[in-house]
């Protein structure tokens, strides 16, 4: 893969204040692509990501992952010092990322105005639970929250169970997209008026968008989605199925032609005539009958049966895989989707490679996640701080 001058976004920098998820997050998908990444961490508080589940020898490997592509720099930002230092680095940068609660900058004489002072074409991305504004704004904010408020916990898990939370952090990932399209648009904008400006990102607004036409359902038809475990109300067969391996497979059938193929290939190719076979909608409503179908077929084949017989007959379906079986599925592995990165303090990584292939400019994993600090002195440095003024900042704990 190529390197950093290929990147698309080589000469954009963007300083990272964020923690935890969305927001460092963002900038690991724009260092990705090229961009000069700086981390700021507090000086004796590092990001808690770095502390965020699995370790190895002491070295948080969640933080391997969210740290990539990122030069880090400590330094206290509440304190005058440090927020000099701040203000020099934002006069050279192209997007800051913050995900403190709102007034925070403020307080610390940071907010926009200040920034934008020094350097009017500034980005600066404020990612929160709830926004900048509003009744929630100042409550702490997790992707949790937004999962539950957004309506995803109430439509996920089985009809008689309680909703269901999932176990990653599926808002703050989506989130994060958003906030990269979001910088994107941004600077596209400052492209044409040579101005900055300010994105407000509520991490409980964008899995709305993901979560399809229920305002609309709901505003035009008083319809509320209920739980419908691995089910839809929109199609069916459509649902999880154990082979007579003890394993499992996921079948969809979203395109009429498609469960057509499948109810031929399971010998029930009667259900086909019903009336309400003709629309996913209708189907829905008759998922006993195409689960027991599909489900007393899948049963009688292996994993590796089922698959094969679905694959010729160009029916939808796909093995339902643990991480182990990620890791070495061979589709994954001929896209790379899982790549292997060297890094000085564990030798060799594996983890998800960069989110997109581009034909001419392509991303790239140049390191991974970086001790606490790691690139303070030479960061500041660059900005013009001498070895004297660099020895009297840590003296005083603002590194």
């Amino acid at each position: 893969m190529s390197g950093q001058s290929a990147a698309p976004l080589t000469g954009l920098r963007v300083v990272d204040l964020a923690t935890l998820f969305a927001g460092p997050l963002a900038a690991t998908m724009l260092g990705d692509f090229g961009a000069e990444v700086i981390k700021v961490e507090h000086p004796s508080r590092p990001d808690p990501s770095r502390g965020h589940g699995p370790a190895k020898d002491g070295i948080g490997l969640w933080w391997k992952l969210l740290g990539r592509n990122k030069r880090n720099l400590t330094l206290d930002l509440s304190c005058p010092d440090g927020r000099d230092v701040l203000l020099r680095l934002a006069a050279e940068t192209d997007v800051v990322v913050e995900n403190f609660r709102p007034g925070t900058l403020e307080r610390w004489g940071l907010g926009p105005k200040e920034l934008h002072a020094v350097n009017p074409r500034l980005v600066l991305v404020r990612v929160t639970g709830f926004g900048q504004f509003g009744p929630y704004s100042h409550r702490p904010g997790f992707g949790t929250l937004a999962e539950a408020m957004s309506g995803f916990a109430a439509i996920t898990g089985e009809p008689d169970g309680p909703p269901t939370l999932p176990p990653f952090g599926l808002a703050d990932s989506i989130a994060a997209l958003a906030t990269a399209f979001a910088v994107m648009a941004a600077l596209a904008g400052r492209d044409r008026t040579g101005e900055g400006q300010v994105v407000d990102m509520a991490i409980i607004e964008p899995i709305l968008t993901v979560l399809g036409a229920q305002p609309l359902w709901y505003d035009q038809l008083g319809y509320v989605q209920p739980r419908t475990g691995n089910r839809s109300r929109n199609n069916a067969p459509r649902n999880t199925y154990r082979t007579s391996d003890g394993q499992w497979v996921a079948v969809s059938t979203s395109a009429q032609s498609v469960a057509e193929r499948v109810m031929r290939l399971v010998g029930r190719a009667e259900l086909i005539e019903e009336p309400w076979f003709g629309s996913g909608t209708t189907r829905a409503e008759h998922s006993d009958d195409l689960d027991e179908a599909v489900g007393h077929w899948i049963a009688r084949h292996t994993r590796e049966e089922a698959v094969s017989a679905f694959e010729k007959a160009e029916a939808a379906i796909a093995p339902v895989h643990d991480i182990r079986e990620v890791m070495e599925d061979p589709q994954y592995r001929a896209l790379d989707s899982i790549t292997e990165v060297d890094d000085p303090e564990l030798g060799p990584l594996r983890m998800q490679n960069v989110l997109f292939r581009l034909s001419a400019t392509p991303g790239a994993i140049r390191w991974a996640g970086r001790p606490h600090g790691a690139d303070t002195e030479e960061i500041l440095t660059e900005l013009g701080l001498s070895g004297p003024e660099i020895s009297a900042l840590r003296a005083e704990r603002v590194l």
